[in-house]
């Protein structure tokens, strides 16, 4: 069990709160941290589920009480009783539907109020009116970290050993690999993956870090929110961005001991802002891939929900998966989208003042390595207070590609079809491509391969001329747009207002 975890709710329950509420579906390890805080305060403890009723966790007097199936009549026994006790109410937001439940719940965390006694109400949404919901504090399960995973694996595989014996063909140092590998899950998320690697070869070893992460992925994608991307698998080139590049090597010291030693708090994250196609997505991969993490992407439209507070709660739950995962590269795509009237408007009932709100204070006082790089097409549509000096460490401009950048951009896409870049004439590529953006030009390179295939003939540079002839850039069809934003040329840091 997590220390830190068993100490802030002992903290709570010593504090005199009488309603601590969990958000979570991990009952389980609900469960088990408030028998181990009952066992250092020597209360009791209780469980309560609706088809169950109230029951005493196995102890010396086990007592089951199943009459108490009724809400009301839960709440009634419970203020009956003179011992101190913690009573774990699962599910127990779904019956706040009624005056008289409230009411009882009003009265009963008024009288524990003055004792340690403590309700703590679990569930995957709690929604508490408005007239419990001052006594109620909330608290979150963090996710479990190797420390708590460990003995999970222990039990996974006592428990597959029993058939036949599990060969375990790692060492200590790929043990915390595995288990760091499965970092951003639930217990039993962690469990099912445990169990999943071990059965697909009958035994457990260092093949099996990459389909625990391949795992995870699956699962974060499932969730909706993030995007797991391990590092292993951005594996591309990129071309230009020099002075991306040496910022990213200078700032790689910030992770290392000695810039600790000195008191330097580590990078926190850069701000990637310019023409669409000209390989801002690219860079955000290039900064994981560079620094050899792992790159979660959060797609900000996702956070918003229909039922108030879910945003909030989707927005905190996202930054709790990546500090999870830490050290870890969070990729926020297009983030005007989401923070674009994070300064006014009320538009929406206050939701993205209260989303933006809630971002910029994680991203200010964040303490897990994780390290934000935002990408946005438009500066000018971003509030102020997200841009201004301090909250990214270095805002850059990506413009379309200088003639040396294309140049660059035309060989990686050539070798990367399997093209001998030697048999072809870049000049004439560089003069019919200016104004074109990184993706346009591989968008050409694809459509001249595609053409060539069909004509039964090798691609050629007259090929790639006339493709690149035939198509109109985002910078000719849309030159007002893309003037507004193409103030400098190639990737600039700029200084933030």
């Amino acid at each position: 069990m997590n220390s830190t975890s068993l100490h802030d709710l002992k903290l709570l329950v010593l504090s005199f709160h009488p309603i601590v509420v969990i958000e979570t579906v991990e009952e389980d390890r609900v469960s088990a941290l408030l028998d181990a805080v009952a066992g250092e305060l020597s209360m009791a403890h209780f469980n309560w589920s609706i088809n169950r009723g109230l029951e005493r966790v196995p102890g010396d007097e086990p007592i089951a009480t199943q009459w108490t199936t009724d809400p009301l009549q839960l709440l009634s026994h419970i203020q009956a009783m003179t011992i101190e006790s913690l009573y774990h109410l699962r599910d127990f937001g779904r019956h706040l539907d009624t005056p008289q439940v409230v009411r009882q719940l009003r009265d009963l965390a008024k009288a524990f109020s003055a004792t340690r006694s403590t309700l703590i109400l679990t569930g995957r949404r709690i929604e508490l009116p408005d007239e419990v919901a001052h006594h109620a504090v909330p608290y979150e399960l963090q996710l479990p970290g190797r420390d708590e995973l460990r003995p999970v694996l222990r039990s996974v595989l006592r428990s597959l050993g029993e058939r036949r014996p599990v060969p375990v063909q790692m060492d200590d140092a790929g043990m915390d690999r595995f288990l760091d590998a499965l970092s951003g899950l639930t217990v039993n998320q962690a469990r099912q993956a445990m169990a999943r690697a071990v059965l697909e070869d009958g035994r457990l070893d260092t093949e099996d870090i990459a389909a625990a992460l391949a795992r995870k992925a699956e699962t974060l994608r499932q969730d909706g929110l993030l995007e797991y991307r391990p590092a292993e698998d951005n594996s591309f080139q990129l071309g230009g961005f020099g002075r991306l590049k040496g910022w990213l090597e200078r700032a790689r010291v910030g992770f290392s001991a000695q810039a600790q030693e000195l008191n330097l708090a580590p990078p926190k994250g850069i701000l990637l802002v310019g023409v669409q196609g000209c390989g801002k997505s690219l860079a955000a991969k290039y900064v994981a891939r560079e620094w050899e993490l792992p790159l979660v992407k959060l797609d900000a439209g996702r956070l918003y929900d229909k039922y108030i507070g879910e945003s909030e709660k989707n927005l905190r739950r996202a930054t709790r998966l990546a500090e999870s995962m830490a050290p870890v590269v969070l990729w926020i795509d297009e983030i005007e989208k989401a923070f674009a009237q994070g300064g006014g408007g009320s538009e929406d009932g206050g939701t993205s003042r209260r989303i933006f709100g809630a971002f910029l204070t994680w991203l200010q006082e964040k303490r897990a390595d994780v390290f934000v790089v935002a990408t946005a097409n438009d500066l000018s549509s971003l509030p102020p207070e997200l841009i201004r000096k301090g909250r990214f460490d270095e805002i850059f401009f990506v413009d379309l590609p200088t003639a040396e950048e294309r140049r660059a951009i035309f060989e990686i896409h050539l070798a990367h079809r399997r093209q001998r870049v030697a048999d072809f004439d870049l000049d004439p590529l560089l003069d019919a491509s200016q104004g074109f953006s990184g993706a346009e030009i591989e968008q050409a390179v694809v459509a001249s391969l595609y053409g060539a295939l069909h004509r039964g003939e090798p691609l050629t540079s007259g090929h790639l001329v006339a493709e690149l002839n035939a198509t109109v850039p985002l910078s000719v069809s849309r030159v007002e747009e893309v003037g507004r934003r193409s103030i400098r040329a190639g990737c600039v840091a700029l200084p933030a207002p």
